[in-house]
C-alpha cells in the first residue's frame, strides 16, 4: 500500500520520456461474460459498481517470457487502465475509450525477449518510456485524473532499479470501466500488416495493491475475464482473488490458476 501511495505521489514531479513500438493494446474482445480474445484479468464496471472510474494503480512482478512455439514472434503486455472494458459483469455493455500504462514483453523469433514500459491512449499508438526494466523487478503503475477534469497523470516505477516515468496529457474518457490484466496485442509490421500477437509462456503474474477511486478494489470473482483462442482453450487464467481482494495471479496457458 505504501509503495501506490509513494507512486501517485511521485507521478507529480517526474519529467517524461517516451519512444514508440509496434505492438497495440486495444479495448476488450469479448466472447462471453468472462472470456475474452485479447485479456486475462479483473474488469471492474461502472453498472456493476455504481460509480465512474477516475484513478486506477497496481502492483506486480514482472513475468520471465519464454518462447511458446519456436521459431515465432510471440507479445504480451501486462497493465492497468481506465475505459477499454466490461460495463457489467454480464459484459453486455462495453466501452471504446481506453487510457493505460504497464509492461510488455516480447519474443522474437530467435527466442530474443524485449521487456520495456509503455503508455496508451486509444486510438492514439503505443509509446515506449525509457524506464529499464526486466524479468523479476517489482513494478508499479497508477494513472489518475487531477483537479482539471479530462487531464490525467500516469506514473511507472521500477521500484527495483529506482527508475521512474510520469506524463501528464488530456484526454477524453467515459471513466465507465477499471482493469488489470496481461494481453496479447494487435501488432502491426513495419509494412503495415496487422495480426494478433500469440502469447508468449510468462511466470505467474502477481497483481497487487489494486486500487481503483484511491480506495482498494475489492475484487470479486465474477470479474474474471479469461483469455480464450479461438477455439474456446484457454491461453491465460486469472486466480480468485487474495484474502485482502486487492490482488490476484494471471497464470499463461492453463485453464486453473491458484490464488495468492
Amino acid at each position: 500500500m505504501r509503495a501506490v501511495t509513494w507512486l501517485m505521489s511521485l507521478a507529480l514531479c517526474l519529467v517524461p520520456s517516451s519512444g514508440t513500438g509496434a505492438p497495440h493494446a486495444r479495448p476488450i474482445v469479448v466472447v462471453a461474460a468472462n472470456q475474452s480474445f485479447n485479456w486475462a484479468g479483473y474488469v471492474q464496471g461502472a453498472l456493476e459498481k455504481g460509480t465512474t472510474f477516475h484513478s486506477i494503480a497496481a502492483t506486480w512482478v514482472v513475468p520471465t517470457a519464454s518462447p511458446h512455439r519456436a521459431g515465432e514472434n510471440e507479445y504480451s503486455s501486462s497493465w492497468i487502465g481506465i475505459g477499454g472494458g466490461c460495463l457489467d459483469t454480464a459484459c453486455t455493455l462495453t466501452d471504446a475509450t481506453l487510457i493505460q500504462a504497464g509492461i510488455g514483453h516480447d519474443i522474437d523469433a530467435a527466442g530474443h525477449v524485449d521487456y520495456y514500459a509503455w503508455w496508451e491512449t486509444i486510438p492514439a499508438p503505443l509509446v515506449r518510456t525509457t524506464v529499464r526494466v526486466g524479468p523479476g523487478d517489482r513494478v508499479g503503475v497508477a494513472i489518475f485524473e487531477g483537479r482539471v477534469p479530462e487531464v490525467w497523470t500516469i506514473a511507472i516505477a521500477n521500484f527495483t532499479r529506482a527508475d521512474f516515468f510520469t506524463i501528464t496529457l488530456p484526454y477524453a474518457s467515459t471513466h465507465a470501466t477499471a482493469e488489470w490484466v496481461i494481453e496479447t496485442p494487435v501488432v502491426i509490421s513495419d509494412a503495415g500488416v496487422v495480426s494478433v500477437g500469440p502469447m508468449p509462456n510468462l511466470t505467474v503474474v502477481r497483481f497487487d495493491n489494486a486500487r481503483a477511486n484511491w480506495v482498494p478494489a475489492a475484487f470479486v470473482p465474477e470479474e474474471r475475464m479469461q483469455l480464450v483462442d479461438f477455439d474456446l482453450s484457454p491461453i491465460a487464467t486469472p486466480s480468485l482473488p487474495d484474502a485482502q481482494r486487492d490482488g490476484f495471479n494471471d497464470c499463461t496457458y492453463t485453464a486453473s490458476c491458484a490464488a495468492p
